[in-house]
């Protein structure tokens, strides 16, 4: 008899019960069933995280990478803000899948995909963490990618993406590649030139009736987030592989959308006009 038992038992006898049926304490079913929960618990921590896709680079960084053939092309022509003709080897597209949208310090990248033209091939290359503590080995690995020279391509970065990314820089203490480099954001022009045509100017939206693109089994940026979390936690790293897949699709559109551009006739002292701080939602 366990000692539990005893000394309900006694307690028993002194509250005058007499002889009592003796009790029965399942204290093996309980302790069997502690271990088994334990030992669960235990094989979850120590059975590794499966990463969807790509070669690990760092610690907790891996590096998803595909090259795509296109047509040989001149010089980018930008008629908008300070640039005009920049060589196309100098232009690097990126864009971030962040763990929240409302920015802010709490907020980190957990991607950065970066598109880079190499004479008649791109370059796509993407980042993903999948611990917390890669972040400053990726951090470092997007810099390195960079030349002196280079000029940033995003939609919507310098609002969203290249703030976030800098704070990121400052509180890992790594020197930030933004201060020094030309930034062109897509969004001012498109805006300039399809406000009002469309019900907004979304990247989606714009890909979809500019350029005819029509994304397939596409997992929306807003769910990336969970999707990582979720992978983070042991779940199925499907939906990481399709936040990979959406995020590829975004650099592609971004070189698809300034070939586009630079077929119109911009006014480029109007489009320079257009501040970047008066654009922090899109629309």
């Amino acid at each position: 008899m366990s000692a539990l038992a005893s000394k309900l038992r006694a307690l028993q006898e002194q509250a005058g019960g007499g002889a009592t049926k003796p009790i029965i304490v399942a204290t093996d079913h309980i302790g069997q069933r502690l271990r088994s929960l334990v030992q669960g618990r235990e094989r979850r921590r120590a059975q590794p995280l499966v990463a969807p896709a790509g070669t690990e680079v760092a610690p907790g960084v891996y590096l998803v990478e595909r090259s795509i053939d296109c047509a040989e092309t001149d010089d980018a022509w930008m008629p908008w803000g300070e640039l005009r003709h920049v060589a196309r080897e100098r232009l690097v597209c990126f864009d971030t899948e962040t763990t929240g949208l409302a920015g802010g310090v709490g907020t980190r990248a957990f991607m950065i995909g970066v598109l880079q033209w190499r004479g008649v091939s791109l370059l796509v290359r993407q980042l993903y963490l999948t611990t917390i503590a890669g972040e400053a080995a990726m951090l470092r690995i997007f810099a390195s990618w960079l030349a002196a020279d280079s000029v940033f391509i995003s939609y919507n970065g310098r609002s969203y993406d290249a703030p976030l990314l800098k704070g990121r820089y400052r509180l890992n203490r790594l020197p930030c590649p933004f201060a020094d480099r030309d930034h062109v954001d897509l969004l001012y022009p498109t805006r300039r030139a399809w406000r009002g045509v469309w019900e907004n100017c979304r990247l989606a939206t714009i890909e979809r009736n500019l350029l005819g693109i029509v994304r397939d089994d596409d997992l929306p940026g807003s769910e990336a987030p969970a999707a990582w979390l979720a992978y983070l936690r042991g779940h199925s790293a499907t939906n990481l592989g399709r936040v990979i897949a959406h995020n590829d699709q975004d650099l592609v559109t971004l070189a698809a959308l300034l070939d586009r551009l630079q077929q119109l006739p911009f006014e480029a002292d109007a489009v320079a006009s257009t501040q970047p701080e008066q654009a922090a939602a899109l629309t």
